[in-house]
């Protein structure tokens, strides 16, 4: 948090399937992984395009949250459905150590291309819905903590959730 990187809105990908958008996508899934994140925009590792990444089968950094199909999505658009909004706990690798509760979409459809330049047209709910938006968010200049209403519900990872360890939550 600071960096102007993460301020920007990032540029959109024209050219898919190449060497260099492969490697750059394995290394975000490699970056994420590290972490124990639950997703990663390439803004947040220094790249200025429209690209993120997202999905696990298990999270420890969220254990109650259900499986989120691993995804590369590029070029992102989000369309919030019916569903209303929701409140839940957020992280961030570009905020690390710290927890805030934001208010999220709780029903969207979102759409964009995989890295072959392939369409992608999914419906997320839950706990997958405020990943993708979270993610989509870094694509326009937006950290989480921008989204905090109330900073009551906003501090150390250590001190909100004492039980979880702390080096599990770098993202």
């Amino acid at each position: 948090m600071g960096d102007p990187r993460l301020l920007r809105v990032a540029q959109p990908i024209t050219e898919f399937g190449t060497p260099e958008l492969k490697l750059l996508i394995a290394d975000m899934f490699e970056t994420m992984a590290a972490a124990n994140g639950a997703g990663l925009a390439a803004p947040q590792i220094g790249v200025d395009l429209r690209l993120v990444i997202f999905g696990y089968t298990k999270n420890v950094r969220y254990p109650d949250a259900p499986p989120v199909p691993p995804t590369v999505l590029i070029n992102p658009v989000i369309e919030v459905l019916d569903g209303g909004r929701t409140e839940g706990w957020e992280g961030c690798l570009s905020v690390p150590g710290l927890r805030g509760v934001v208010e999220r979409d709780e029903r969207i459809r979102y759409t964009g291309f995989d890295a072959e330049g392939q369409p992608i047209d999914r419906i997320a709910d839950g706990f997958h819905a405020r990943v993708v938006q979270h993610e989509c968010d870094h694509l326009d200049g937006i950290l989480y903590p921008m989204r905090v209403k109330n900073f009551a519900r906003f501090g150390y990872t250590s001190v909100l959730f004492p039980e979880l360890d702390p080096a599990s939550d770098d993202d």
